[in-house]
Protein backbone atom coordinates (compact mmCIF):
# COMPACT_ATOMS: atom_id res chain seq x y z
CA UNK A 1 0.00 0.00 0.00
CA UNK A 2 1.00 3.57 -0.95
CA UNK A 3 0.64 6.54 1.51
CA UNK A 4 -0.86 9.25 -0.17
CA UNK A 5 0.66 12.62 -0.98
CA UNK A 6 1.00 15.28 2.07
CA UNK A 7 3.72 17.86 3.31
CA UNK A 8 6.40 17.21 5.39
CA UNK A 9 7.38 19.54 7.90
CA UNK A 10 9.96 19.24 10.66
CA UNK A 11 10.30 22.11 13.12
CA UNK A 12 13.21 23.44 14.56
CA UNK A 13 11.77 23.53 17.70
CA UNK A 14 8.82 23.84 20.01
CA UNK A 15 6.94 26.93 19.41
CA UNK A 16 7.82 26.35 15.77
CA UNK A 17 5.64 23.21 16.02
CA UNK A 18 3.10 24.32 18.13
CA UNK A 19 2.39 27.30 15.65
CA UNK A 20 2.68 25.07 12.88
CA UNK A 21 -0.30 22.82 14.08
CA UNK A 22 -1.99 26.04 15.49
CA UNK A 23 -2.07 27.18 11.42
CA UNK A 24 -2.91 23.51 9.80
CA UNK A 25 -5.85 22.32 12.86
CA UNK A 26 -7.52 19.35 11.68
CA UNK A 27 -5.46 19.13 8.63
CA UNK A 28 -2.25 17.94 10.43
CA UNK A 29 -1.52 15.16 12.08
CA UNK A 30 1.86 14.91 14.65
CA UNK A 31 4.83 12.17 13.74
CA UNK A 32 6.59 11.06 16.66
CA UNK A 33 8.03 7.47 16.00
CA UNK A 34 5.51 6.43 13.04
CA UNK A 35 5.10 3.20 14.25
CA UNK A 36 1.28 3.17 13.60
CA UNK A 37 0.48 6.55 12.28
CA UNK A 38 2.30 5.58 8.56
CA UNK A 39 -0.15 2.15 8.95
CA UNK A 40 -3.12 4.16 9.59
CA UNK A 41 -2.58 6.29 6.33
CA UNK A 42 -1.87 3.40 4.28
CA UNK A 43 -4.83 2.04 4.86
CA UNK A 44 -6.74 5.70 4.31
CA UNK A 45 -7.75 5.99 7.93
CA UNK A 46 -6.07 9.30 7.91
CA UNK A 47 -5.44 11.26 5.26
CA UNK A 48 -3.59 14.60 6.34
CA UNK A 49 -2.37 17.52 3.78
CA UNK A 50 0.74 18.09 6.41
CA UNK A 51 2.46 16.27 8.53
CA UNK A 52 4.73 17.86 11.11
CA UNK A 53 7.07 15.52 12.63
CA UNK A 54 8.64 15.80 16.39
CA UNK A 55 12.02 14.07 15.55
CA UNK A 56 14.25 17.65 15.81
CA UNK A 57 12.39 18.60 19.28
CA UNK A 58 15.27 17.20 21.84
CA UNK A 59 13.51 18.59 24.52
CA UNK A 60 10.99 16.14 24.60
CA UNK A 61 12.86 13.54 25.07
CA UNK A 62 14.28 11.93 28.40
CA UNK A 63 13.30 10.44 31.63
CA UNK A 64 14.29 12.65 34.87
CA UNK A 65 13.33 13.13 38.88
CA UNK A 66 11.58 16.63 39.20
CA UNK A 67 9.52 17.68 42.49
CA UNK A 68 9.01 14.40 43.25
CA UNK A 69 7.63 12.98 40.29
CA UNK A 70 9.13 11.15 37.39
CA UNK A 71 9.16 13.22 34.53
CA UNK A 72 8.99 11.24 30.80
CA UNK A 73 9.07 13.40 27.85
CA UNK A 74 6.75 12.49 25.33
CA UNK A 75 9.40 12.08 22.66
CA UNK A 76 11.31 9.38 24.88
CA UNK A 77 11.91 6.35 23.21
CA UNK A 78 10.40 3.29 24.30
CA UNK A 79 13.48 1.69 24.53
CA UNK A 80 14.87 3.98 26.96
CA UNK A 81 11.87 3.51 29.34
CA UNK A 82 13.01 0.03 29.45
CA UNK A 83 17.00 0.61 30.32
CA UNK A 84 16.03 3.42 32.98
CA UNK A 85 16.64 2.32 36.68
CA UNK A 86 14.09 4.56 37.54
CA UNK A 87 11.63 3.41 35.95
CA UNK A 88 12.66 -0.32 36.84
CA UNK A 89 12.68 0.64 40.71
CA UNK A 90 9.70 2.67 40.86
CA UNK A 91 7.35 1.64 38.00
CA UNK A 92 7.14 -1.84 36.99
CA UNK A 93 4.12 -1.67 35.88
CA UNK A 94 5.18 0.97 32.87
CA UNK A 95 8.06 -1.31 32.46
CA UNK A 96 5.83 -4.11 31.87
CA UNK A 97 3.49 -2.39 29.73
CA UNK A 98 6.19 -0.99 27.22
CA UNK A 99 7.89 -4.61 27.08
CA UNK A 100 4.78 -5.97 25.52
CA UNK A 101 4.27 -3.46 23.15
CA UNK A 102 4.83 -4.11 19.45
CA UNK A 103 7.73 -6.24 18.12
CA UNK A 104 11.25 -5.14 19.98
CA UNK A 105 13.08 -4.77 16.83
CA UNK A 106 10.69 -2.01 15.30
CA UNK A 107 8.47 -0.22 18.56
CA UNK A 108 11.26 -0.32 21.28
CA UNK A 109 13.65 1.90 18.98
CA UNK A 110 10.97 3.98 16.67
CA UNK A 111 7.85 4.05 18.93
CA UNK A 112 7.83 6.76 22.06
CA UNK A 113 6.04 6.83 25.02
CA UNK A 114 3.66 9.99 23.83
CA UNK A 115 2.86 8.64 20.44
CA UNK A 116 1.52 4.86 22.44
CA UNK A 117 -0.26 6.96 24.97
CA UNK A 118 -1.75 8.92 21.58
CA UNK A 119 -2.67 5.35 19.78
CA UNK A 120 -6.00 6.04 18.39
CA UNK A 121 -9.06 3.03 19.44
CA UNK A 122 -8.89 0.04 16.96
CA UNK A 123 -12.01 -2.31 15.77
CA UNK A 124 -11.72 -5.46 13.93
CA UNK A 125 -14.47 -3.70 11.38
CA UNK A 126 -12.81 -0.05 11.24
CA UNK A 127 -8.58 -0.98 10.64
CA UNK A 128 -8.91 -2.68 7.63
CA UNK A 129 -7.66 -1.62 4.11
CA UNK A 130 -9.90 0.89 2.46
CA UNK A 131 -10.66 -1.84 0.15
CA UNK A 132 -12.29 -3.86 2.27
CA UNK A 133 -13.94 -1.16 4.14
CA UNK A 134 -15.44 -0.35 0.48
CA UNK A 135 -17.84 -3.18 0.70
CA UNK A 136 -19.73 -1.83 4.01
CA UNK A 137 -21.52 1.88 4.58
CA UNK A 138 -19.15 4.18 6.53
CA UNK A 139 -18.90 3.10 10.45
CA UNK A 140 -19.61 5.86 13.41
CA UNK A 141 -15.42 6.34 13.42
CA UNK A 142 -15.56 6.93 9.63
CA UNK A 143 -18.41 9.91 9.73
CA UNK A 144 -20.95 7.33 9.32
CA UNK A 145 -24.14 6.43 11.00
CA UNK A 146 -23.11 2.66 11.91
CA UNK A 147 -21.62 0.42 14.60
CA UNK A 148 -20.60 -3.13 12.90
CA UNK A 149 -19.18 -3.90 16.51
CA UNK A 150 -22.72 -3.41 18.31
CA UNK A 151 -25.95 -3.55 16.34
CA UNK A 152 -27.96 -0.09 16.81
CA UNK A 153 -25.45 1.16 18.79
CA UNK A 154 -25.46 4.98 18.21
CA UNK A 155 -21.68 5.94 19.14
CA UNK A 156 -18.47 4.29 18.27
CA UNK A 157 -16.86 1.47 20.03
CA UNK A 158 -13.74 0.76 19.05
CA UNK A 159 -11.41 0.09 21.90
CA UNK A 160 -8.35 1.74 23.30
CA UNK A 161 -5.43 -0.76 23.61
CA UNK A 162 -2.53 0.90 24.16
CA UNK A 163 -0.27 -0.85 26.72
CA UNK A 164 0.89 2.13 28.12
CA UNK A 165 -1.89 4.10 28.25
CA UNK A 166 -3.50 1.39 30.57
CA UNK A 167 -0.07 1.15 32.93
CA UNK A 168 -0.50 5.26 33.01
CA UNK A 169 -4.41 5.22 34.37
CA UNK A 170 -3.08 2.42 36.72
CA UNK A 171 -0.36 4.94 37.98
CA UNK A 172 -2.73 8.05 38.13
CA UNK A 173 -0.12 10.56 36.41
CA UNK A 174 -0.73 14.14 34.84
CA UNK A 175 -0.01 15.08 31.43
CA UNK A 176 1.63 18.34 30.39
CA UNK A 177 -0.30 19.63 26.86
CA UNK A 178 0.61 22.60 24.75
CA UNK A 179 -0.86 24.85 22.04
CA UNK A 180 0.63 28.14 20.76
CA UNK A 181 -1.54 30.03 23.26
CA UNK A 182 0.22 28.19 26.26
CA UNK A 183 0.04 24.58 28.57
CA UNK A 184 -1.92 23.23 30.67
CA UNK A 185 -2.25 19.98 33.12
CA UNK A 186 -4.87 16.79 33.03
CA UNK A 187 -5.22 14.25 35.20
CA UNK A 188 -4.74 11.27 33.14
CA UNK A 189 -8.43 10.22 33.59
CA UNK A 190 -9.18 13.65 31.70
CA UNK A 191 -6.96 13.31 28.74
CA UNK A 192 -9.40 10.21 27.56
CA UNK A 193 -12.93 11.21 26.36
CA UNK A 194 -14.26 7.58 26.42
CA UNK A 195 -15.54 7.87 22.94
CA UNK A 196 -14.00 6.08 20.15
CA UNK A 197 -15.04 8.83 17.48
CA UNK A 198 -12.43 11.29 19.36
CA UNK A 199 -10.86 9.54 21.89
CA UNK A 200 -8.70 12.24 23.38
CA UNK A 201 -9.68 15.62 25.52
CA UNK A 202 -7.24 18.08 23.13
CA UNK A 203 -7.54 20.03 20.35
CA UNK A 204 -5.63 19.41 17.03
CA UNK A 205 -3.63 22.30 17.90
CA UNK A 206 -2.53 20.92 21.21
CA UNK A 207 0.63 18.59 21.56
CA UNK A 208 1.16 16.20 24.63
CA UNK A 209 4.32 17.35 26.37
CA UNK A 210 5.41 15.34 28.94
CA UNK A 211 3.76 12.87 31.26
CA UNK A 212 4.58 12.88 34.82
CA UNK A 213 4.31 10.16 37.62
CA UNK A 214 4.17 10.92 41.60
CA UNK A 215 7.48 8.78 42.94
CA UNK A 216 5.71 5.84 44.40
CA UNK A 217 7.06 5.80 48.42
CA UNK A 218 7.68 2.72 50.72
CA UNK A 219 4.83 -0.76 50.05
CA UNK A 220 4.26 0.73 46.65
CA UNK A 221 3.70 -2.12 43.94
CA UNK A 222 2.35 -2.06 40.57
CA UNK A 223 1.51 -4.87 37.19
CA UNK A 224 0.93 -5.09 34.41
CA UNK A 225 -0.73 -8.19 32.68
CA UNK A 226 -1.91 -8.79 28.94
CA UNK A 227 -3.59 -11.23 26.55
CA UNK A 228 -2.92 -11.59 23.04
CA UNK A 229 -3.28 -14.04 19.98
CA UNK A 230 0.43 -13.91 19.72
CA UNK A 231 3.29 -13.64 22.21
CA UNK A 232 4.73 -10.51 20.37
CA UNK A 233 3.80 -7.49 17.76
CA UNK A 234 0.10 -8.08 18.68
CA UNK A 235 -2.19 -5.77 20.49
CA UNK A 236 -4.00 -6.95 23.48
CA UNK A 237 -7.53 -8.39 23.15
CA UNK A 238 -7.27 -7.46 27.14
CA UNK A 239 -4.78 -6.01 29.50
CA UNK A 240 -5.19 -5.33 33.46
CA UNK A 241 -2.70 -2.65 35.39
CA UNK A 242 -2.40 -2.39 38.86
CA UNK A 243 -0.88 -0.19 41.22
CA UNK A 244 -0.88 -0.80 45.15
CA UNK A 245 -0.10 0.98 48.36
CA UNK A 246 0.12 -1.55 51.47
CA UNK A 247 0.82 -0.18 55.09
CA UNK A 248 1.44 -3.01 58.10
CA UNK A 249 0.44 -5.25 55.68
CA UNK A 250 -3.29 -4.25 54.90
CA UNK A 251 -3.84 -1.98 51.56
CA UNK A 252 -4.10 1.49 51.85
CA UNK A 253 -4.93 2.34 48.35
CA UNK A 254 -5.10 0.45 45.11
CA UNK A 255 -5.47 1.55 41.33
CA UNK A 256 -7.24 -0.86 38.73
CA UNK A 257 -6.85 -0.69 34.89
CA UNK A 258 -8.14 -2.64 31.95
CA UNK A 259 -7.32 -2.24 28.55
CA UNK A 260 -9.44 -3.26 25.59
CA UNK A 261 -12.48 -2.86 26.74
CA UNK A 262 -13.47 0.54 26.39
CA UNK A 263 -12.70 3.93 23.84
CA UNK A 264 -10.60 4.60 27.17
CA UNK A 265 -8.55 2.57 30.03
CA UNK A 266 -11.38 2.01 32.20
CA UNK A 267 -10.24 2.64 35.97
CA UNK A 268 -11.90 0.53 38.30
CA UNK A 269 -12.71 2.75 41.39
CA UNK A 270 -15.66 0.90 42.75
CA UNK A 271 -13.87 -2.47 42.61
CA UNK A 272 -10.56 -1.15 43.87
CA UNK A 273 -12.70 0.11 47.42
CA UNK A 274 -13.36 -3.48 48.03
CA UNK A 275 -10.01 -4.59 48.38
CA UNK A 276 -8.52 -0.88 50.34
CA UNK A 277 -8.81 -2.06 54.37
CA UNK A 278 -8.09 -6.16 53.10
CA UNK A 279 -5.06 -8.26 54.53
CA UNK A 280 -2.33 -8.67 51.45
CA UNK A 281 -2.84 -12.06 52.22
CA UNK A 282 -6.49 -12.02 51.85
CA UNK A 283 -6.72 -14.33 48.47
CA UNK A 284 -10.63 -14.11 48.90
CA UNK A 285 -10.78 -10.43 49.03
CA UNK A 286 -8.61 -10.43 45.89
CA UNK A 287 -10.65 -12.80 44.07
CA UNK A 288 -14.11 -10.90 44.88
CA UNK A 289 -12.61 -7.65 43.42
CA UNK A 290 -11.66 -9.20 40.73
CA UNK A 291 -14.97 -10.92 40.51
CA UNK A 292 -16.30 -6.75 40.43
CA UNK A 293 -13.71 -5.86 37.45
CA UNK A 294 -14.77 -8.39 35.40
CA UNK A 295 -18.15 -7.44 36.00
CA UNK A 296 -17.99 -3.80 35.23
CA UNK A 297 -15.26 -3.60 32.73
CA UNK A 298 -17.91 -6.26 30.91
CA UNK A 299 -20.49 -3.49 30.46
CA UNK A 300 -18.03 -1.95 28.18
CA UNK A 301 -16.89 -4.58 26.08
CA UNK A 302 -18.07 -5.46 22.53
CA UNK A 303 -17.04 -8.12 19.86
CA UNK A 304 -14.81 -5.57 18.06
CA UNK A 305 -11.09 -7.20 18.58
CA UNK A 306 -11.70 -10.72 16.85
CA UNK A 307 -11.91 -13.06 19.75
CA UNK A 308 -15.16 -13.68 21.46
CA UNK A 309 -16.50 -11.56 24.47
CA UNK A 310 -16.78 -14.36 26.76
CA UNK A 311 -13.36 -15.02 26.53
CA UNK A 312 -12.26 -11.76 26.80
CA UNK A 313 -14.61 -10.56 29.49
CA UNK A 314 -12.95 -14.07 31.79
CA UNK A 315 -9.83 -12.61 31.46
CA UNK A 316 -10.09 -9.73 32.17
CA UNK A 317 -11.25 -11.68 36.30
CA UNK A 318 -7.78 -13.09 35.35
CA UNK A 319 -5.68 -10.55 34.22
CA UNK A 320 -6.49 -8.42 37.30
CA UNK A 321 -5.79 -11.15 39.62
CA UNK A 322 -2.87 -11.76 38.71
CA UNK A 323 -2.00 -8.14 38.28
CA UNK A 324 -2.88 -7.65 42.29
CA UNK A 325 -1.03 -10.72 43.18
CA UNK A 326 2.05 -9.76 41.46
CA UNK A 327 2.03 -5.84 42.42
CA UNK A 328 1.09 -7.12 46.41
CA UNK A 329 4.10 -9.46 46.18
CA UNK A 330 6.83 -6.78 44.92
CA UNK A 331 5.59 -4.46 47.83
CA UNK A 332 7.35 -7.22 50.05
CA UNK A 333 10.97 -6.80 47.73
Amino acid sequence: MIIPEFEYVAPGDLQEALNCLASHGKEAVVLAGGTDLLVRMKQRLVKPSFVVSLKNLDGLRGIEERDGAIVLGAMTPLIEVLESDRIKKHLPVLRQAVERIGAPSIQHFRGTVGGNLCLDTRCLFYNQSRFWRSGRTPCHKNNGQTCYAEENSDRCRSANQSDGACALMALGCDLVVASSEGERVLPVEEFFTGKGESPFAITPEELVLEIQVRVPGQGAGSSFQKITYRSAVDFALVSAAVSVKVTERKVENVRIAVGGAGAAPLLLKEAAATLVGKAIDDTKAIEATSVLAKKHASAFMVENLGSSLEYRQEMTRILVRRALQEAIQWTKS
